[in-house]
């Protein structure tokens, strides 16, 4: 029925509802609601939360540990107190921490359809048994018959059925900021158009009405936007993207490893119990248990960060979407603009004039514009100062207070009787009660208005008004609207005869949505970091263009203006041809237009950022890569399904928000080349325990003490690290740029990790062979040589981090240029791995745990020599790399 509610016959909707202008009765009502259920907005099924939580802890990064886990604990079960319990336990409590850091994430994306339902209102009066009858909302049923009042939300989808200067706020729903005035005639083939329409959730601001409803619930336009945006797909983010193929890599790693040198042990001789415990240590030593709690507690860190800069980050992975965005579609009003209007030209006695000069008052013209700024108006001051009304009438009011008491002028001018503005007339009259004579004041489309006059008034008097004065005018009036004001012409007649005619042409008003002042400069920010922005917005085109021209977003040529009409008839491909140019604007968009676009950029590889405010971009901002959505002006619902809300509003603010995203994903970058780093030297040791035969160099204790003990803090610093200069002047990230690339696991592999290996085995063989051990000669794991050699390798580990992770701070800049002492965190990371090793080699209870003895100050120096290697040999690749050295560009860039 929808499609045609609009426009049918009144007396044939009403058949088709089984309902009449009286309204239903109580039985009626109560039979439908059997039928039909109440008016509710109904969440979506949903699996129970145990269930949700439960499926983050067999995903495969978790299995890989579980695995881990168990191994360790049939090797306890099987060789008690050798340490197995404690491995077991801490990739135990691993894999749950990692499952509350995600699933806490998901679990508050879920509160989207809670804030639909703060659209509804609580009450209504509806027609009742003949009776007019308060009753809740949710209770409104098909065929209802609903009054609306000033002030009211209205409560279900309905046609009007009778009006009395009827204006409705539809912006939470369109994004149109213009309140409608409602008709009782069909104004529009689409039926979010046509006049004669009410919708569930919108605000009545004027006047009043009464309407039948035909829509309730879930099927109304506003549960539509609702359902349409429970069930759009919410995009997985870059980030959770490369940390499923980082995991995934690692893993298969880890397992092929694993279970690789568990045979060749077996094959060797090695006994299941040697062979079991190499496969826990290749596995143990392969995955990073650290990363995702790492990972997590650094965008966390980030987004506090962004939100000192009025950027409140919901989804902890959105801090890096943001710096691979390509394409921001951005709407206009509140975000281009400050969303609300002023007055900004006048044009009087042939001349134009800005509003904020002073001494208007002084020209001539100026009282007769200002009285009917004052009465052809129906905003209101309140006793408190506050104006209430249409955003325009409100404008008019506030520029007119500057020089006229209102409530004097309108006292003195009674109103005998009005002609309010609509979309047919484009006009609104007032007669008022002037001395003994009736005065008309005109205000309206220029268009219409200059149609009416007969003459204008000039330096105080009256003339005749003829072509070329009208052509004259018509010219500031395009001038003023190519600049994007919207304009409206005024006029008046002493002695009004109750035609429309006669007038005399008294001046145009110009007023704007200004710009914000820092938009220009934002844009720019963004043509200059490779970002294309694009305009969707509910406004019409003309001011859509003349706005975006004066953001910067179009140049001295002409935008790429597309209507929603002309989209609904443009196939996918002549879509994604047009929106390959520059310059790109949509006007008159719906949410359904605005979510196909996002959809189809992201479908063209783009990286897409949505804007939106109202409840009608819902559906885009969730299933956009990145949902921005405005704190101040926005609602509830936008908030909700975006994924980062702006506290102020700025489009600045995610051009700011966009350069701390491009900084994490090189941080993250950063501490994953770190953390990977000590993955040889923890694996080498078992290989050798098995090829070679020696006692094994590394115990998977003293892993776990590198992997969680030493890791953490150095990364968390890695990740808070400031960016480099030139951030926002390269292009974004490219799509098949990788976290874990074959450049960065060379470096981290191949190079540094098989320097420390080295430190490790130089300082293990060299502690063995001074301590009189011999090449095949076996060891008990409790022999103090061992220990110490075992003591030995684990330190020069930790030695060679320590200048890594100082390495690691820099991808390209030198890092004495960055400044060793920078940041804090790091050193303190630092700190935490001097405290853990005197703590392992000088503790007695941590010396049982990890099987650890003391060394003395020269068996710690052992892999100094290394560590400055890695220092040194590092600058000079990074020099190479500013140089543009291609060979170190493709192998070694990390």
């Amino acid at each position: 029925m929808e499609s045609k509610a609009h426009r049918i016959d009144l007396n044939e909707l009403f058949k088709q509802l089984a309902s009449s202008p009286s309204g239903l009765t109580s039985q009626e009502k109560t039979k439908r609601q059997k039928e039909k259920g109440l008016n509710l907005l109904e969440a979506l099924g949903k699996p129970p939360l145990i269930f949700q939580f439960g499926k983050h802890l067999v995903n495969f990064f978790a299995i890989l540990l579980w695995i881990g886990a168990l191994l360790a604990f049939i090797a306890e079960k099987l060789s008690p107190g050798e340490g197995n319990i404690y491995i077991a336990g801490a990739l135990t409590g691993v894999v749950i921490l990692n499952a509350i850091f995600t699933f806490i994430q998901e679990y508050q994306s879920e509160k989207i359809i809670e804030s639909f339902h703060k659209m509804m209102p609580v009450t209504i009066d509806a027609l009742r048994d003949g009776t007019r009858k308060k009753i809740e909302a949710k209770g409104v049923v098909m065929g209802d018959i609903i009054f609306l009042e000033e002030g009211d939300r209205v409560p279900a989808d309905g046609r009007l059925i009778e009006e009395n200067s009827l204006k409705v706020d539809h912006s939470s729903l369109t994004g149109e900021f213009e309140p409608q005035l409602r008709t009782l005639e069909c104004t529009h083939e689409n039926i979010i158009e046509s006049r004669n329409m009410v919708f569930s959730g919108t605000l009545v601001l004027s006047g009043h009405g009464k309407a039948v409803v035909y829509g309730i619930g879930m099927d109304t336009q506003l549960g539509r936007i609702a359902k349409l945006t429970k069930r759009t797909e919410k995009i997985d983010s870059p980030l959770k993207k490369e940390l499923n193929y980082f995991i995934r890599i690692i893993s298969t790693i880890a397992i092929g490893l694993g279970i690789t040198f568990f045979t060749v042990g077996i094959f060797l001789g090695g006994g299941l119990m040697a062979s079991m415990i190499f496969a826990i240590g290749i596995i143990v030593a392969n995955v990073p248990e650290g990363l995702l709690p790492t990972v997590t507690l650094s965008l966390s860190m980030a987004s506090k960060r962004m939100a000192k800069k009025k950027a409140l980050i919901k989804s902890l992975e959105s801090v890096e979407t943001l710096g691979s965005t390509t394409i921001i579609c951005t709407d206009k009003t509140g975000t281009l603009t400050e969303n609300r209007i002023l007055v900004n030209t006048l044009v009087l006695d042939g001349d134009e004039k800005l509003a904020k000069e002073d001494g208007m008052d002084q020209i001539s013209g100026m009282d007769e514009l200002l009285r009917i700024s004052i009465l052809s108006n129906n905003a209101r001051v309140s006793a408190k100062g506050n104006f209430h009304g249409d955003p325009t009438d409100v404008a008019l009011l506030k520029f007119a207070q500057r020089f006229r008491d209102i409530h004097q002028v309108v006292n003195e001018n009674e109103r005998i009787e009005e002609f309010p503005f609509d979309s047919v007339k484009k006009r609104m009259l007032t007669i008022n009660k002037v001395g003994d004579k009736k005065t008309a004041y005109l205000k309206g489309a220029p268009e219409v208005v200059m149609e009416k006059c007969t003459r204008i008034l000039h330096q105080g008097k009256m003339e005749g008004f003829d072509e070329s004065q009208k052509e004259n005018i018509r010219g500031y009036y395009r001038n003023l609207a190519n600049r994007g004001e919207r304009v409206l012409a005024l006029a008046l007649n002493h002695e009004f005869s109750g035609v429309e005619e006669n007038f005399i042409f008294v001046g145009l008003i110009g007023m704007n949505d200004p710009l914000r002042k820092d938009i220009p400069e934002a844009i720019s920010t963004c043509k200059r970091a490779g970002i294309k922005v694009i305009m969707i917005t509910g406004d019409y085109g003309a001011t859509a263009e003349a706005v975006a021209k004066m953001a910067g977003l179009v140049g001295d040529q002409k935008a790429n203006l597309m209507t929603g009409i002309e989209l609904d008839s443009c196939d996918e491909p002549q879509l994604k041809e047009f929106l390959k140019k520059d310059s790109i604007i949509f006007a008159r968009t719906s949410p359904f237009q605005k979510l196909r676009i996002t959809k189809t950029l992201q479908s063209m590889g783009e990286v897409v950022t949505v804007t939106g405010d109202g409840v009608n971009d819902a559906p885009a901002l969730k299933h956009a890569d990145m949902g921005v959505a405005m704190g101040l002006s926005g609602t509830e619902v936008a908030r909700e399904a975006a994924d980062m809300v702006l506290l102020d509003d700025h489009f600045e603010t995610i051009v700011n928000a966009i350069e701390e995203g491009r900084t994490v994903f090189s941080n993250i970058k950063k501490f994953i080349a770190y953390i990977l780093t000590s993955n040889i030297p923890e694996i080498l040791p078992f290989i050798a325990f098995v090829v070679f035969g020696i006692p094994l160099p590394l115990t998977v204790v003293l892993i776990l003490a590198i992997d969680l003990g030493t890791d953490l803090l150095p990364a968390l610093g890695l990740g808070v690290e400031s960016p480099e200069d030139d951030v926002m002047k390269m292009p974004p990230r490219p799509r098949n740029e990788r976290l874990l690339s074959r450049s960065l696991l060379f470096m981290s592999y191949g190079v540094i990790g098989m320097i420390e290996a080295a430190a490790g085995f130089f300082s293990y063989f060299y502690v063995l062979f001074s301590g009189g051990w011999s090449w095949g000669q076996e060891l008990n794991y409790t022999d103090p040589l061992y220990l110490k050699a075992v003591t030995a390798f684990f330190v020069s580990i930790v030695i060679c981090q320590i200048v890594n992770v100082q390495v690691c701070r820099t991808r390209r800049e030198s890092l004495f240029k960055k400044g060793i002492i920078g940041n804090r965190l790091v050193w303190l990371g630092i700190l935490s791995e001097i405290l853990l090793v005197w703590m392992i080699t000088h503790i007695p209870v941590a010396q049982r745990i990890f099987g650890s003895t003391s060394l003395t100050p020269f068996e710690m120096a052992l892999a100094l020599p290394f560590a400055f290697l890695i220092l040194f040999g590092d600058e000079l690749r990074k020099a190479g790399l500013r140089r543009g050295n291609a060979f170190l560009q493709k192998y070694f860039s990390g």
